[in-house]
């Protein structure tokens, strides 16, 4: 049976690339797609309505189109393009909410798919080498980004007791990276100077933006629901990655790490809390074994690979000699999703 299809948060660059590529699946009759204010590109073969999550209307757009499949992308990591902090933890936190209640009313809705992230295994000098999905965080996230996706989390295993009929996957990301995609840490390793705290070196796991889509395209048309690490294989160094990019690393004592952190957010370029402060210093790995065995996905990207990828789309920023990667070999699709 051909699938109808909600995307949230297509306004936003995953979210949009997301609604084109399942708009040309051959198993997808319908997409709509759906935020507060119209994409700024063409989303193809999927359909645009003026929707905001936070407003119970989203139930409304469900039930009429008979939705059976809603991918929930828009829970987002920076406040710079939200309006701030306020209207971010609005979006994801109170916009997640009323999304699971439109769909735990809807009874056509049998599959739904939520965008996660690392973040929820926190940040800890005592974190395991690789973290696990039956793992909880030594330390729990305490503001942020990282806030949120643990609320996200807790109301999505609400959602599970209350509708046990419907097929659900989390998907928790390791730091998103590529050629086009805007991050707060994109932007700091974008910066020619990069301050970084005095005494560490964090570990930096990455997914490729289109390794993100792939995988959430396995989820969607996958059989086995349930909550998956996603990152391409290795890590990089913090200051590895600081090298290969031919940025100058300023090592800073924390306490001037913590005042450089409020001055570079005060001026709108990065917004880092104190928990990326955190991420710097320690770093964070996950093991993908489950995604890969449950759901046959593995990331055609490894964490090397995209950073490479990032550098050679990023030229601005270099003061120093790098040895420049070499151009990434084209990626192919299956479904009309990238792999």
């Amino acid at each position: 049976m051909a699938r109808v299809v909600l995307v949230t948060g297509v306004s936003r660059y995953l979210g949009g690339r997301l609604a084109r590529l399942l708009g040309q699946h051959p198993d997808v009759e319908r997409v709509i797609g759906v935020d507060v204010i119209p994409p700024p590109d063409d989303l193809g073969n999927a359909e645009f309505v003026r929707a905001d999550i936070r407003n119970p209307v989203i139930a409304k757009v469900i039930k009429a189109a008979s939705v059976d499949t809603v991918v929930h992308m828009n829970v987002i990591a920076t406040p710079v393009g939200a309006g701030g902090r306020s209207a971010m933890k609005e979006i994801n936190v109170i916009g997640t909410m009323q999304l699971l209640a439109a769909c735990q009313r809807a009874a056509s809705v049998k599959q739904l798919v939520v965008k996660s992230s690392a973040t929820v295994y926190g940040v800890s000098a005592k974190d395991p080498a690789m973290f696990t999905e039956d793992m909880e965080a030594v330390r729990l996230p305490r503001s942020g980004f990282a806030k949120d996706s643990v609320e996200v989390e807790g109301y999505v295993r609400g959602f599970v007791r209350r509708r046990p009929d419907v097929a659900v996957t989390m998907l928790r990301f390791a730091n998103i990276l590529g050629p086009g995609i805007d991050t707060p840490l994109a932007r700091y390793l974008s910066l020619p100077v990069v301050p970084t705290v005095m005494g560490f070196d964090g570990r930096i796991q990455l997914t490729h933006e289109d390794d993100a889509l792939a995988a959430v395209e396995a989820a969607t048309f996958g059989a086995a629901p349930g909550t998956y690490n996603v990152s391409g294989d290795g890590v990089l160094m913090l200051s590895q990655a600081i090298a290969r990019a031919g940025r100058v690393n300023l090592p800073l004592p924390t306490p001037f790490a913590s005042v450089t952190r409020e001055l570079v957010r005060r001026f709108g370029y990065i917004d880092f809390t104190s928990e990326q402060i955190e991420y710097l210093k320690y770093g964070r790995g996950v093991d993908t074994s489950w995604i890969t065995e449950r759901l046959g996905f593995v990331a055609r990207h490894s964490t090397r690979q995209t950073f490479d990828a990032f550098l050679l789309a990023h030229p601005l920023g270099r003061v120093l000699p790098w040895d420049a990667p070499e151009e990434p070999t084209p990626v192919t699709t299956i479904g009309g999703v990238a792999r």
